[in-house]
């Protein structure tokens, strides 16, 4: 009985996959392979249809018929011999359903209904697996994806005006849109966003738009910062001793209360030399910030009260300059300048100081008197800030300065032919005090 399920279940297999098997020369019970279907539902169908069939209600059958079996096999193997080949037997729906997949190629497929719920379980298991591998997967891409935007943020956003003098800032990205404020050279801000060949920035208190190509963007932002020395160091503590060598035993210039801030000059590993008081000094680099030191935009608005307020302050100076013009000396207005430049010099310095104005008062490119050489146009800084002018009509003018002032106009030159001077270390000259003359 077990040998005729085992065919049937061959037939069943051919019948359910569309395959017709032709045996030439050879027993249909000793077929090597059959295409099959060996999915879990036709095994498992098979298997409960299988394990239903009452076998032992047919076991007599068996041992009676057994004898006319072998002997009607041989007979039908002669004759397949001898036709050359033999059909698969036809199994009928009832014979189908039944015999299932309980042996294929004669192995025992029959399940238990406990092997076929451990199945459903592995199934169910391998499922959460998939799905906790999806979700690992996901969460790696997440990762991933937040660390790529880090790194975006981690970007600079620093931009500098790549001007000679100014760039516009405009209130779209377009050349004729309008104007909302104006970046000077050496200003910066903040990136916002690009498009197009134009950058959105913020600098101050103006947010607008300005070409790429008038901007360092991001790191060449902050190389060019470096380079021009735009950098500050502000104090963190109170009482910071700037040392005059960096070192802890070193003489003292001053301190900075907290949050003063001072020029950067550069870093010296634990300790930052500044600028203090036009000298070199040293800080500890454990209690100060140093920070990018970078003026920003104006806006328009702020331009035209700027505008307005220069305007009121020379009309306010040229009212003092009538007034000085009209009482004081040209002696005077020597004295004052020379104090304003130079009152805290020895005398050599203030002589040196007068001498230069008398040598522009005689040379022929410039004016020939001292007023119209003194209140020049970008020359004196304290004549046009209205200071010198204060100390003609206050009459607190140091009598070392007159003396100095009287002598320069008396012809007593100690710079040679000198008509500039700056604060020394600049460039070369006669060196007097804390000034160079050439």
């Amino acid at each position: 009985m077990k040998a005729n399920y085992r065919e049937r279940v061959r037939n069943l297999l051919c019948v359910l996959t569309g395959v017709t098997v032709i045996v030439t020369g050879v027993n249909p019970t000793v077929v090597d392979a059959v295409a099959f279907d060996s999915s879990d539902n036709l095994l498992n169908a098979g298997a409960e249809a299988a394990m239903d069939v009452d076998i032992e209600e047919e076991t007599e059958k068996e041992t009676e018929t057994t004898a006319k079996d072998e002997l009607k096999d041989t007979e039908e193997s002669s004759e397949a011999e001898s036709a050359g080949t033999t059909e698969v037997p036809q199994v009928d729906a009832k014979d189908t359903f039944c015999a299932g997949a309980a042996l294929v190629l004669d192995t025992d497929l029959s399940l238990t209904k406990q092997e076929i719920e451990q199945y459903k379980d592995q199934d169910a298991d391998s499922e959460s697996d998939n799905v906790a591998q999806d979700k690992k997967e996901e969460s790696s891409e997440d990762t991933e994806s937040d660390e790529k935007a880090e790194d975006k943020v981690e970007e600079s956003t620093m931009i500098l005006a790549n001007v000679n003098e100014y760039v516009n800032i405009r209130e779209s990205a377009q050349k004729d849109a309008d104007k909302v404020g104006v970046l000077y050279k050496d200003c910066g801000g903040t990136l916002l966003e690009q498009k197009d060949g134009w950058s959105r920035i913020s600098s101050g208190d103006v947010e607008g738009w300005v070409m790429d190509e008038y901007l360092y963007i991001g790191e060449k932002a902050e190389d060019k910062a470096e380079e021009d020395g735009m950098l500050s160091a502000v104090s963190t503590t109170q009482s910071l001793r700037v040392r005059k060598a960096p070192s802890d035993d070193a003489g003292v210039y001053g301190l900075l209360a907290c949050d003063q801030t001072v020029e950067f000059v550069s870093d010296e590993g634990e300790w930052i030399a500044v600028n203090y008081d036009g000298k070199t000094g040293y800080v500890s680099a454990d209690y100060v910030d140093v920070e990018y030191d970078i003026a920003v935009a104006e806006s328009m608005e702020a331009i035209a009260a700027r505008e307005r307020q220069a305007a009121e302050e020379k009309a306010k100076r040229n009212a003092q300059k009538e007034a000085v013009m009209t009482t004081a000396s040209e002696a005077d207005i020597l004295a004052a300048l020379i104090q304003c430049e130079a009152g805290g010099e020895s005398y050599e310095g203030q002589l040196a100081v007068g001498s230069v104005v008398m040598n522009r008062v005689r040379c022929g490119g410039y004016p020939d008197s001292i007023s119209e050489v003194v209140y020049a146009s970008g020359q004196f800084t304290p004549a046009n800030s209205g200071k010198m002018n204060n100390l003609i009509l206050n009459g607190n003018i140091k009598e070392s300065c007159r003396m100095a002032a009287q002598e320069a106009i008396n012809g007593n030159c100690n710079v040679g032919d000198a008509l500039h001077f700056r604060r020394s270390g600049s460039r070369d000259g006669y060196v007097i005090g804390s000034h160079v003359f050439w």
